[in-house]
């Protein structure tokens, strides 16, 4: 028989009095419970936005990215773009263009990111679905139109439903910077904002997407220079599939050429969003350290009631080490139970949220309630931290038992 195990069972849930110390011992349970429920939850609804921005990058960026690493533009080899558009695995292959420019509109001025893409993408490209005003499209007949980031239009007073133009400046190549007349000295284009759309707030607050021969026009280059090439690949592909890829497309690419994966693209965002869910976590394990301190309080308490019992172990030859155990086991279940009634309520509130969606975003969300992904991870590193815990707390009075 476990001694220190039947002795804290005895003690845990035999029927008596309900004094003060069942009381606390109830509490103590109870704000594990909360405490464990609360860390069970938030996680999953960390991970739900952290996939609504996984997602919204993923319909603006790449699974694949060659970019030049020696300078900011290349001209493609066709060979290579014909090998990747034969490809099965490939879904498209695009040719961008990205440099800083200056804009205006109606008197509002901003630095912003500009992206060339080339014309025909928008039936097939996934910033559609993050329109938030106007239409996608990047020609009105022959006439160039932009799309501009919901942050950057705000920033500008960019409306899709006026007819005012933006107007886009960057140095000219083959001019030398006027102080007399400095418009002389930088190249520009009017566009028209056909829409504006919502991805991030790093893409939202800069990003102006554009024809991508506008963008040549206005950058000063007369050739086929880009400053990447954007692989995307079908969606049945496994993990396999994908290294098979990324070491097919490592080796055809060269030395000139760097190969960038979805996560390299973005990579200070992906960590930061790591960090984060540490930083959330850490805070959590916080606060359930300082619930269990009831616990602690509630063992001070028990072995001062106990101390008859506990003479009475001593004369019948039981061990130190073995009536400390009997104490540290109580402790112990308390924070176990408040596990368990913990994951219980976390685990249901969250598959319920999934299911049902009970509790909504304010305001004009890309989703109408807060988007909760429940890990098998998150469960085991919950449970393992509040077992941990709780078991520490728990030694601390039963050592100091005389």
């Amino acid at each position: 028989m476990n001694l220190p195990l039947y002795f804290a069972r005895r003690y845990l849930f035999a029927h008596k009095s309900h004094n003060v110390i069942n009381i606390i011992s109830a509490i103590s349970a109870i704000g594990m419970a909360f405490g464990t429920a609360a860390l069970i939850i938030i996680l999953s609804v960390y991970n739900g936005f952290d996939a609504l921005v996984s997602t919204s990058l993923s319909d603006l960026d790449p699974d694949f990215l060659l970019t030049s690493r020696s300078g900011r533009v290349f001209t493609p080899d066709e060979g290579l773009m014909a090998d990747l558009a034969s490809d099965s695995r490939v879904l498209s292959v695009e040719k961008v263009l990205k440099d800083r420019v200056f804009a205006t509109y109606e008197g509002q001025q901003s630095v912003a990111l500009a992206k060339g893409v080339e014309e025909g993408t928008e039936q097939t490209s996934l910033l559609r679905n993050h329109v938030i005003s106007g239409k996608y499209a990047l020609r009105n007949g022959e006439i160039p139109q932009c799309a501009v980031g919901a942050g950057l239009a705000h920033a500008l007073g960019v409306n899709p439903n006026f007819l005012s133009q933006l107007t886009l400046y960057y140095p000219a190549r083959d001019r030398s910077i006027s102080a007399a007349n400095p418009l002389a000295s930088v190249e520009s284009v009017k566009l028209r904002p056909s829409c504006t759309f919502t991805v991030s707030q790093d893409v939202d607050n800069s990003l102006i997407i554009l024809p991508l021969e506008t963008l040549r026009g206005l950058l000063g280059y007369s050739g086929e220079e880009v400053s990447g090439v954007e692989i995307r690949l079908m969606d049945s592909l496994s993990g396999r599939e994908l290294r098979s890829f990324s070491k097919m497309l490592e080796g055809s690419a060269g030395e000139e050429l760097e190969v960038l994966d979805r996560y390299r693209q973005n990579e200070s965002i992906y960590r930061m969003m790591k960090y984060e869910k540490a930083a959330i976590f850490l805070i959590l394990i916080f606060i359930i350290i300082i619930i269990a301190f009831n616990v602690f309080g509630c063992l001070t308490m028990l072995i001062i009631e106990k101390e008859g019992d506990i003479a009475t172990l001593r004369s019948m030859g039981a061990q130190q080490k073995t009536i400390r155990s009997i104490f540290t086991v109580e402790g112990w279940l308390i924070s176990l139970l408040g596990l368990a009634a913990g994951l219980v309520i976390g685990i249901a509130f969250v598959l319920l949220q999934q299911r049902f969606g009970l509790i909504h975003m304010p305001g004009g969300f890309m989703t109408g309630t807060y988007p909760v992904i429940l890990k098998l991870s998150d469960i085991l590193i919950t449970a393992l931290g509040v077992t941990v815990v709780g078991y520490i707390i728990a030694r601390i009075p039963s050592g100091n038992i005389k």
